[in-house]
């Protein structure tokens, strides 16, 4: 069943980071809180009626899961900033190198150990998204030195090369091995560690509320604000898929999903006309064997 809940997060998280770099524009220095409202509001909405529903939770789980949702929201506020600057910057795939780093700490820490074609489909996906973050970090910085010509934004190129990428992966592979840490060893199940996780995203969301609004009296426009909404509905329902995935299989479940970046690339050469290289098709070819054969390791381990 994780193959297919990865599955599922790698489309919605790709259309999520589609819509989220849609609702990114480099004149709004808002855009990433207003980000986080939205995501925030839908993952509220969507905890409350899981509980509705009768869905388990305890408050106390706040606290058991709090590490993990720290890792994961500031590493997502990190994303989302870095995002204004996507022409500039390194781009998604390299922070999505992130499974890597969950796997390697899974493997030493949990003790898990994957079969061979698990292992066959980990090396490849980590290679496919190792060579995808290459290939976009080249691109970039191409675009990079072309554009400081242009508009003299050679520092802030700089900054967001070096600082997102590199903390974002930090911070989420290491927010991967803790919830994976905290699902195994029982202090919370997945359904409460996901009401939880959002629960708090919407305390997040109330603050940028009063930090964007309140404070800086910036207005908000919801028909300008509909790709925003559109990525918090695709983050949501990643999430949701995501942590019943890493609560069943963390060691292949976390570089597999790493994987939805190669989804996210594809989707904005379809929606918004960008090329892809020969390069690119093989890393994306590279991706989907290392897919297949964790589809295989699953088959036959049903």
């Amino acid at each position: 069943m994780w193959f297919i809940l990865s599955l599922i997060a790698i489309a919605f998280w790709g259309g999520s980071d589609l819509f989220s770099k849609i609702g990114s524009k480099p004149e709004d220095k808002y855009s990433h809180w207003k980000i986080v409202m939205a995501v925030g509001l839908v993952m509220g909405v969507h905890a409350t009626v899981e509980l509705l529903l009768g869905a388990e939770f305890n408050p106390s789980d706040f606290i058991n899961y709090l590490p993990a949702t720290a890792l994961y929201i500031a590493s997502m506020i990190l994303g989302y900033v870095g995002l204004r600057y996507i022409m500039l910057s390194v781009s998604s795939p390299i922070c999505n190198s992130s499974g890597a780093v969950a796997c390697i700490l899974c493997l030493i820490f949990l003790n898990q150990k994957p079969d061979v074609f698990s292992w066959i489909g980990i090396v490849f996906v980590c290679i496919g998204v190792t060579g995808l973050a290459l290939v976009e970090k080249k691109n970039d910085t191409e675009v990079a030195e072309l554009q400081s010509k242009k508009e003299n934004k050679k520092y802030i190129s700089g900054f967001i090369a070096v600082f997102f990428p590199i903390f974002y992966c930090l911070l989420d592979g290491l927010g991967t091995f803790v919830d994976a840490l905290l699902l195994d060893s029982g202090k919370v199940n997945e359904e409460s560690a996901n009401i939880a996780y959002e629960y708090t995203f919407l305390f997040m969301a109330i603050l940028a509320f009063i930090y964007v609004v309140v404070i800086k009296k910036e207005k908000i426009k919801l028909s300008y604000e509909k790709p925003k909404l559109a990525g918090a509905l695709c983050e949501t329902a990643g999430q949701f898929a995501y942590i019943y995935a890493i609560g069943s299989n963390p060691v292949v479940a976390a570089p597999m999903i790493s994987a939805y970046c190669v989804f996210s690339v594809v989707l904005s050469r379809i929606f918004l006309k960008e090329k892809l290289s020969t390069k690119h098709y093989l890393i994306i070819c590279t991706v989907f064997v290392g897919i297949i054969m964790m589809g295989i390791s699953e088959g036959l381990a049903g």
